[in-house]
């Protein structure tokens, strides 16, 4: 019985607070649903009009007008004078959101007394509050620009009055990709004010706690864009927006807010305070007894790829403790903005050396120097392709401090300029192979550790770099372990064509060590070669005679019995054609490598050579022991001859007498 009196008085009692708001709201239409009241506030006629309609429409349809206008009283009528006239305090539903404000640049500058300075209604309205996903909203996201360019915006009364630092936002903001997404393409899920600078709790840069502050611009623009870490690893280490983001470039160093204009952080160190010690020329210091000199010269960096650059985004460890800033910086991070690059010099013998104590290993700057950067495009560049070779002579040529490491080839840069590649450089074809197309730029490695790009298993591809069409002959040749499965080492770019002393195929210098270097690994087929005509012509020194290459094919070597082969039956008689333009199927039938020592393979040549081999040895024998028997008769007959003679001569000489 109880529970049916509960159940029956509550909607009873939700009907008459539901009749008594309508009341009261009714009450204070009868009055603000005039046009036409008024009322004088600052000498200023302000209308008290509220439009019924719009409020039925809004987010506070539900509220009773002293819902909001807390300090009302019914008794005072006409409501009493004065400038805040039963204020709204928005505090009392929404705190979290006042105090954001409270704290925030708009919040600072009402509390001041600053008339322009934004406030809930501004933004929001007063009656006709609209959720900010309604697209008639002021709060709606299509709609922020122009609510924040009602204030930061040229010619405005604020902009006439206070120094915004940037100019012309809301046209740089149109023109940028998220105002193109979200004018031109309706992307409402673009960023727009708000999204970078937040709705309430708006601060300036400067503040440690802003969302633009340089420490915390990663995080704000991992709202949309949550991979940025990963993105970046080319040119920054990922882990260093959580863990340093001050010696890094903030995101809004390199795209520029608004599109056009950069913040310009507060450094608290300019170029100017640096250059003021370093511009001096006999500025230095002693490092290991040595005078290491300090100065550094603005043309340099002018001209430089860093001109846009602050001297400290580079050097990140000075500090307003140290006196000078500078003192005990250390050594640039390059890192910093180029992880990748340094990556890849961290895992090369370079930075090996480095780490285990050579002073002589190279650094960043000992290649790119030190303040005149340049892009490796610039022909003045000690990077440019041009200069490479000069560029890593200075250690890895004759005298050089390379040659401790390579002492079995420290005059390569020499070789390499009486090659192939180093010829067409000095040339002026810049598009040659140069020390770091072969070795690659950073991560410079020894032939014989596998991560090596001019390691055997590797430096086919490396040369692909270029010789693309080559390799992909070579690919699917008998050569090429992807076709050949053995142990035994098959051979490679470098084993042909040697690595610094590469030379023309059309040379005669090089046609002639075709047989050697093919003789490494087909020793017994070398053999055979030297019994044909073509070898002995050779062994002779012409250089025209055929060749392995000429037969076989250079890159495309496959087994005779591969229809791709140039020796395969379809193809041999062109092969041969091109040397004996007469060639046809019975002249191609000559066996070039055949030979009597392999009875399985040649086995008439075998046993030819075996019967002409024994019929020679027993006719040499039968011969030679009748020459052997038949000789001390010969040598008595010839005796008997002798004496015979030198009596007829003796009785002539009587007679004669």
């Amino acid at each position: 019985m109880i529970n049916c009196s509960k159940n029956f008085l509550l909607p009873i009692l939700l009907l008459l607070l539901t009749i008594q708001i309508m009341a009261q709201t009714d009450e204070c239409m009868m009055c603000h649903g005039d046009k036409s009241l008024t009322y004088e506030r600052n000498n200023k006629l302000v209308s008290l009009f509220v439009d019924e309609n719009k409020f039925a429409n809004s987010v506070h349809t539900d509220l009773d007008c002293a819902d909001c206008h807390v300090d009302f009283d019914a008794e005072d009528i006409p409501h009493r004078a004065g400038n805040n006239i039963y204020k709204v305090d928005c505090a009392t539903c929404h705190y979290e959101y006042a105090e954001e404000y409270h704290e925030s640049l708009h919040g600072q500058a009402l509390a001041q007394g600053k008339f322009l300075a934004p406030d809930c209604i501004t933004c929001h309205g007063k009656h006709d509050i609209l959720p900010h996903t309604n697209e008639k909203a002021k709060t709606y996201v299509m709609n922020i620009p122009d609510l924040c360019g009602t204030c930061h915006k040229e010619g405005t009364r604020v902009s006439a009055l206070r120094t915004i630092s940037q100019r012309h936002i809301l046209e740089n903001y149109k023109e940028s990709i998220h105002g193109d997404g979200l004018f031109r393409s309706g992307l409402i899920v673009t960023a727009v004010c708000t999204s970078c600078h937040f709705s309430h709790n708006i601060l300036p840069h400067e503040n440690p706690k802003s969302s633009i502050n340089r420490n915390n611009i990663a995080s704000t623009c991992m709202q949309c864009h949550s991979q940025i870490e990963r993105v970046h690893t080319k040119v920054i280490r990922g882990e260093l927006w959580e863990q340093q983001p001050h010696v890094i470039p903030a995101c809004i160093d390199c795209h520029q807010p608004h599109q056009v204009r950069r913040v310009i952080y507060d450094q608290k160190f300019d170029d100017a305070k640096c250059m003021s010690c370093h511009s001096n020329k006999d500025l230095y210091k002693e490092v290991d007894g040595e005078r290491v000199s300090l100065y550094v010269d603005a043309d340099d960096i002018m001209h430089s790829v860093h001109a846009d650059n602050t001297c400290i985004k580079c050097h990140t460890n000075v500090s307003h403790l140290n006196s000078p800033i500078c003192k005990e910086s250390g050594k640039v991070d390059c890192s910093i903005c180029h992880a990748a690059q340094v990556e890849e010099w961290q895992l090369s013998q370079h930075s090996i050396e480095l780490v285990n104590g050579n002073v002589d290993a190279p650094y960043c700057s000992d290649c790119h120097g030190t303040h005149k950067v340049q892009k490796k495009t610039d022909r003045t560049s000690p990077t440019f392709a041009r200069n490479i070779p000069n560029l890593c002579g200075k250690c890895h040529n004759i005298g050089g401090p390379g040659k401790s490491i390579l002492e079995d080839e420290f005059g390569i840069v020499r070789d390499y300029s009486q090659s192939i590649h180093g010829s067409l450089l000095e040339s002026g074809l810049t598009v040659t192979a140069t020390c770091v197309d072969c070795h690659s730029a950073h991560r410079e490695l020894p032939e014989k550790n596998p991560l090596s790009t001019v390691h055997r298993d590797s430096v086919g591809e490396t040369c692909a770099k270029c010789h693309l069409g080559i390799y992909e002959q070579f690919s699917n040749s008998i050569h090429s372990p992807l076709v050949t499965q053995t142990d035994k080492e098959l051979p490679g770019c470098q084993d042909c064509h040697q690595a610094h002393t590469i030379k023309r195929i059309d040379k005669d210098d090089f046609r002639a060590e075709i047989i050697d270097q093919c003789g490494r690994c087909h020793e017994d087929v070398t053999e055979t070669y030297f019994d044909t005509f073509h070898g002995k012509v050779s062994k002779l020194g012409s250089v025209g005679a055929a060749k392995c290459s000429d037969c076989h094919g250079s890159h495309n070597i496959l087994p005779t019995y591969m229809l791709g082969s140039t020796l395969h039956r379809d193809h041999i008689v062109e092969t041969c054609a091109s040397c004996h333009s007469n060639s046809n199927r019975k002249f191609v039938g000559y066996l070039t490598h055949a030979t009597y020592h392999d009875k399985d393979k040649y086995p008439f040549l075998y046993y030819t050579f075996g019967f002409m081999t024994i019929l020679l040895s027993v006719t040499f024998l039968f011969f030679g022991t009748h020459t052997l028997l038949w000789l001390p008769r010969g040598l008595a007959e010839r005796r008997k001859e002798k004496l015979e003679k030198k009596k007829h001569v003796k009785g002539k000489t009587t007679d004669g007498k």
